[in-house]
């Protein structure tokens, strides 16, 4: 304990410490008077201040040390320091996964109706020139200007899905604390399926833009290998999530009836996927190697559920994360760091 001498002075410092925007930085200044500030750290212990705008957080950091003099009188010197923070963006993260998901599906169905209708034998064109009732998904999307609606809505769909791999890896990674607890001897190789997800989905999304950018009309063999990239990533991605959520959770009666619901639903579509992919291979042979009539219609139908499964797959995220919100803050790393990640309190 500190000692001062005698007649020496001490002054309570609680509002001359605060930290203030640069001049032309648009932020707002965030003032707080003695009084303001006991009441507020008494009624919020996370040390976090919202403007009435709520355009504006702050995180706070208070020092309290206490000090006696020579006759023994206790006097209390406490130093809170605010580091404001600016809210450019707020949005919510589930109506971002909605739209991203719905939109290349509504995209895609107004290709079909809009290529059958006004493009029928166009989109039924194949090297066999047999009867077929279905286009494929490059047909009708390799066509104009469904084309051009095509990539216009992968382009927006392939934004958000880029962050969205890494807020799955961040995900899944909070959850090894859990898993060390109960099963430490799993850490290493969930550590490596966590890796793996990511690379899968990152090769899936790219080989998305890249089947959708090159047509078969444009390039056939480029388009073939890419989309046959695609197809096999997808899929592991797939089983590999499905692996990972059972590795995770093994007990599914503590989890939210919302994940329970995501997790069922991704076997579901994965089973969905596998036997479409069988489908798609076999009718692909038949019409590719001896061009039976229909053949290329059931492939078409095929590629449409596994498409489908794969979008759906992909809008499980809503039960993922049900509640979660965007956020884009102006300023330093350093203040952003400690108030959405503190550090962990020891035992």
């Amino acid at each position: 304990m500190d000692v001062l001498p005698e007649n020496s002075t001490v002054v309570r410092d609680v509002t001359e410490n605060i930290t203030k925007p640069t001049t032309g930085s648009n932020m707002l200044d965030l003032t707080a008077d003695s009084q303001n500030v006991e009441l507020f750290n008494e009624k919020n212990e996370m040390g976090v201040y919202c403007s009435p705008e709520g355009s504006l957080i702050a995180k706070t950091t208070s020092t309290t040390t206490k000090l006696t003099t020579t006759d023994g009188s206790i006097t209390t010197l406490t130093s809170t320091t605010f580091s404001p923070l600016k809210i450019q963006y707020f949005a919510s993260f589930h109506q971002i996964c909605v739209v991203s998901a719905l939109l290349p599906l509504v995209t895609l169905l107004s290709c079909f109706v809009s290529a059958l209708v006004f493009q029928y034998d166009e989109v039924h064109e194949t090297h066999c020139r047999v009867y077929n009732i279905v286009p494929s998904i490059s047909a009708i999307t390799g066509v104009s200007p469904q084309r051009y609606f095509w990539r216009l809505s992968i382009a927006f769909h392939l934004g958000p899905r880029l962050p969205i791999a890494f807020i799955y890896k961040n995900y899944y990674r909070s959850l090894l604390e859990q898993l060390e607890r109960r099963a430490p001897h799993q850490v290493p190789i969930t550590n490596l399926l966590i890796t793996l997800i990511l690379i899968l989905n990152c090769i899936e999304i790219i080989s998305l833009g890249g089947v959708t950018y090159i047509s078969n009309r444009e390039n056939y063999p480029i388009h073939e290998k890419i989309f046959i990239t695609f197809m096999i990533c997808s899929l592991c991605h797939m089983l590999a999530t499905i692996k990972l959520n059972e590795i995770l959770h093994d007990d599914h009666g503590e989890l939210p009836p919302s994940q329970r619901e995501s997790i069922k639903w991704k076997k579901i579509l994965f089973a969905i996927s596998i036997l479409s992919t069988i489908g798609l291979l076999i009718f692909f042979a038949k019409h590719r190697f001896y061009c039976h009539d229909m053949a290329f219609s059931w492939f078409a139908f095929f590629e449409y559920v596994i498409a489908v499964a794969n979008m759906l797959f992909h809008f499980t995220i809503i039960w993922d994360f049900p509640s979660q919100h965007m956020l884009i803050i102006q300023g330093s790393r350093t203040n952003i760091e400690q108030m959405f990640n503190p550090p962990k309190k020891r035992d």
